[in-house]
């Protein structure tokens, strides 16, 4: 199996001769979206076709329509992308129920470990000045805060938008500028719940304006982690765009994201150095279908969302943009994931993958640049199970949940319409000595499991068990971060509170078990 790509493929980029290009590595830019699912893009058939700048960049660059989140969930999958590891090595995960989805809530306790490399602290070796705009969280905690982890600047969040809250059981979520916090949502920076209104995509792009302007004047490369969360419920756009879409207040999030990367793109251009700049897009998981059609996307013909290990809660839209680098218009059917772009981006910068460590990302750069099509697994994982493997066009459960039959009986449907009998079960089932085997080219929606005597099952089981033999075999869990929760570890008093006036009153610590339900 290729797992290791040549270096001569990174180190010798030949920049055009625009006057404005600089020599050395070029620019990284990921855009990771929050809950956006791969059916929400114009370009993979969304029928209202209201995506026109994020289609013309896949037109201008490389669709990746196999690509996947690392988690159905956004914590773990954040993770993920940051070390090129799978959650349950970089301990994003917990151990408090089999089988659970975990993030990180006010009340977590944990964060990001200090023992994990993260793509921006490895980046400075080659010059890299680095900056996250939008939601970090991995750990809202001072000690986990972008800047302690390789970041040199933050404009955003440690944790979503939920609220509002009283500042009394729960407190407000801070917004950040670097290491201090500048507010709170729905105090300092609105989000009005009836109208769906805020402005904060706006404050996020051209904060990414401003961070390229300067970095383009100061010849120094850059990172820049656009982590936007307008398609979290609850779901906000600007007034400009309020009412501007076919789909309601989630495509106005949408186009007003569009719109926002498309003024990114040409900014980049104006600048003259777009073909100095590897852009990226992407999800962190599937649309969140329970808060769908008013407060969520759309995962195509895909089963099920978020949460959900089902192809619908982690196959996730991809474009690659390199201008005068990735042929225009191609697309490529290499099996990719967001631990990919750890890799990948170290390759760009001329940077090897720590050696100390398991990284399951691999370099994409082949298959972007050379067209080739690497062979590697795609491992879904729930907390701390493994519950299915993608091997080429074929996908086998070992275990199928969606969720309980209390939380369904709640309401609660992260398949909602998609109920296929003995697949989306709502009590965990192990299939991990006869898997369910679906061929995803034949059938996306994974409707018709392969018949256990077909000569097809047998063969390709026989590939697939070895491979999964040896990932458990050789799988070593990193310490859980997301067990412990305590209400004392709030956003009562984050750094920079003092000089607002917005420092609340600590609760006693009372450190429990987390319950997650999912």
């Amino acid at each position: 199996m290729e797992r290791r790509l040549l270096l001569p493929l990174c180190l010798c980029w030949a920049l055009s001769p625009g006057g404005a290009e600089r020599s050395g590595p070029p620019n990284l830019l990921i855009l990771l979206m929050d809950d956006m699912g791969w059916g929400d893009l114009g370009v993979f058939g969304e029928p209202s076709k209201e995506t026109p700048n994020l289609d013309q960049m896949a037109s201008e660059g490389m669709l990746f329509p196999n690509f996947y989140a690392a988690n159905p969930l956004c914590s773990p999958s954040r993770a993920a992308l940051l070390t090129g590891r799978l959650p349950i090595r970089n301990g994003f995960y917990t151990t408090n129920a089999h089988a659970r989805n975990a993030y990180t809530p006010q009340e977590i306790v944990g964060g990001i470990p200090d023992s994990e490399l993260l793509l921006p602290e490895l980046l400075k070796k080659a010059g890299y000045v680095n900056k996250i705009i939008g939601k970090w969280h991995l750990g809202h905690r001072p000690q986990f805060h972008p800047l302690k982890h390789g970041f040199d600047e933050w404009f955003g969040s440690p944790n979503c938008h939920f609220g509002p809250y009283d500042n009394k059981a729960i407190p407000n979520i801070p917004v950040y500028r670097d290491s201090e916090m500048i507010g709170r949502y729905y105090e300092d920076f609105k989000i009005d719940l009836k109208t769906g209104e805020a402005n904060l995509t706006q404050i996020y792009l051209q904060e990414a304006l401003n961070f390229i302007s300067r970095q383009q004047a100061s010849q120094q490369p850059f990172f820049l982690y656009w982590a936007i969360d307008a398609t979290h419920a609850p779901v906000y756009a600007s007034k400009h765009f309020l009412g501007s879409s076919q789909r309601g207040l989630y495509g106005d999030a949408v186009r007003e994201i569009d719109d926002s990367i498309g003024k990114i793109l040409k900014h980049l251009q104006n600048l003259g150095i777009k073909e100095n700049t590897f852009v990226f897009f992407t999800s962190d998981n599937g649309a969140a279908l329970i808060s769908a059609p008013k407060q969520g996307g759309s995962n195509g013909r895909f089963l099920c969302g978020k949460q959900t290990t089902f192809e619908g809660g982690m196959r996730e839209p991809a474009i690659a943009w390199w201008p005068g680098h990735i042929p225009a218009g191609n697309v490529s059917h290499q099996l990719g994931n967001v631990m990919d772009l750890f890799t990948t981006s170290l390759s760009l910068a001329g940077l090897p993958p720590p050696s100390d460590r398991q990284i399951d990302g691999i370099d994409l750069l082949p298959a972007i640049l050379q067209g080739k099509l690497i062979d590697r697994p795609i491992f879904y994982y729930r907390g701390n199970e493994m519950m299915a493997v993608r091997i080429g066009l074929h996908k086998a459960h070992y275990w199928t949940w969606s969720n309980s039959w209390e939380q369904f009986s709640q309401g609660i449907d992260f398949c909602p319409g998609q109920n296929i009998s003995g697949v989306t079960t709502h009590t965990q089932e192990e299939h991990t000595k006869l898997p369910l085997l679906f061929h995803l080219g034949r059938d996306p929606g994974e409707k018709y499991p392969i018949r256990f005597s077909s000569s097809e099952y047998q063969e390709v089981m026989e590939k697939i068990f070895p491979i999964v033999q040896l990932h458990k075999e050789t799988m070593v869990p990193g310490e859980p971060q997301l067990n412990v929760c305590d209400k004392a570890v709030m956003n009562w008093a984050p750094p920079g509170c003092e000089k607002l006036r917005k420092c609340l009153e600590l609760p006693r610590s009372n450190p429990k078990k987390c319950f997650w339900p999912h």
